[in-house]
Parts: structure tokens; sequence; C-alpha cells
């Protein structure tokens, strides 16, 4: 192994370290939100968008204004980083975590590392294009922006909000029971198919 390759490891053992102290008071927390996301048991992905879309009718019907919205969300996050750490223990009993919990704990804590460093490196990647290829930057730049913009206009800002906390909720429990990798292999099966028949086409 090269020596950078040694010392991006080390890097990341450390940085990983450094999260899972941070994480320590929301440790049980953690555990429990990674079950349910995972759907360990068949009624989680159910009680979870249940929640999300008693949420989201709560939002609809209470309407509250971007500003007190905002507050509300940032008061919630306050009160949970001050109460979390404190009542979780008493709930939950830290000192009977397993050798099992405590692995899974240091594989979360690793894989957000691991996510945060790929946003960083695409965001990295994004400011070189700008660099390097400035007229492929802006036009790539425009096209997304000009379709975000045209599907913000199309879909209602809630609805659309909440679509998208729903997959992303959704994501870790259809890529752990293999539901994603099974329809995008179909989907790539029948882009060949398509391919062949119209190479197909072309030979006549």
């Amino acid at each position: 192994m090269a020596e950078g390759d040694n010392n991006s490891v080390y890097q990341l053992a450390a940085e990983t370290a450094s999260l899972e102290e941070q994480l320590q008071g929301w440790g049980e927390v953690i555990l429990m939100t990674d079950k349910v996301l995972r759907w360990e048991r068949a009624w989680f992905p159910l009680a979870l968008m249940s929640v999300v879309s008693f949420s989201f009718l709560m939002i609809y019907y209470l309407d509250p204004s971007v500003l007190s919205g905002v507050s509300c969300l940032v008061m919630f996050l306050c009160l949970a980083d001050y109460l979390v750490p404190a009542l979780a223990p008493r709930i939950f009993g830290s000192n009977k975590w397993t050798t099992e919990q405590q692995q899974r704990f240091h594989e979360i804590c690793s894989n957000l590392v691991k996510s945060r460093r790929r946003i960083v490196g695409w965001w990295k990647r994004l400011f070189t294009l700008k660099e390097e290829k400035p007229k492929m930057y802006f036009m790539t730049m425009l096209f997304s922006l000009a379709v975000v913009a045209w599907i913000g206009q199309q879909v209602h800002n809630l609805f659309l909000t909440y679509l998208i906390v729903s997959f992303l909720l959704l994501f870790p429990g259809l890529n752990q029971h293999g539901i994603i990798t099974k329809y995008v292999g179909m989907a790539k099966r029948e882009i060949n198919k398509l391919l062949k028949h119209k190479e197909k086409k072309n030979e006549r």
C-alpha cells in the first residue's frame, strides 16, 4: 500500500474516532434510527411514512411562514441536542451496549465520514470543472438549475419536499433489501434490449 493510501486510511480512522466521540451521547438514538431506516422489522417502513406524512399534514394545516417554520425547526433541534444526551442513557441503558452495537455505531460513523468526504470531493470537482472548462460548467449549471426551477414550478413546494424527504428516508431500506438493485437491473436489461433491437433494425 502506498504512503498516500496509508495517510488516507489513518485520516479516515482519526475522523471516524472524532465523530464517534462527538455523537456518543446520541449513540442509542442513532442505533435505533439505523434499525428503522434499514427496515429491521416489517412494520418500520409503514411507521416511518406515517410519521413523515403526519408531520407534513400538520405543516400544511398550520401553514406557518418561512420564518416561523425555521424558528420552530431550530428550536426543536436545540431541545433535542439538550435532552437526548441526558435522557437516552436512562431510556436505552448505554451500559448494556454489546460488541455488535459498538461495531455498528463505528460503521455508521465511518459511513458518515465517507459520505462527507464524497460531498466535499464532488464540490471540489465542480470548482475544478469551473476552472478547467468554464463553458461546460456554465451550460451544465444553467441546464440543471433550469430543470429544477421547472420542476419546482410544476409541483407544489411542500409536496415536492415531502417526496424528497420520503425518498431519502426510504432509500437505506430500499438499498438494504435489494429493491433498488433489482429495479436498476431491470431498467438496464430493458435499455439493452431496446439498443439491441435498434441495432438489428439498422443492420436490415
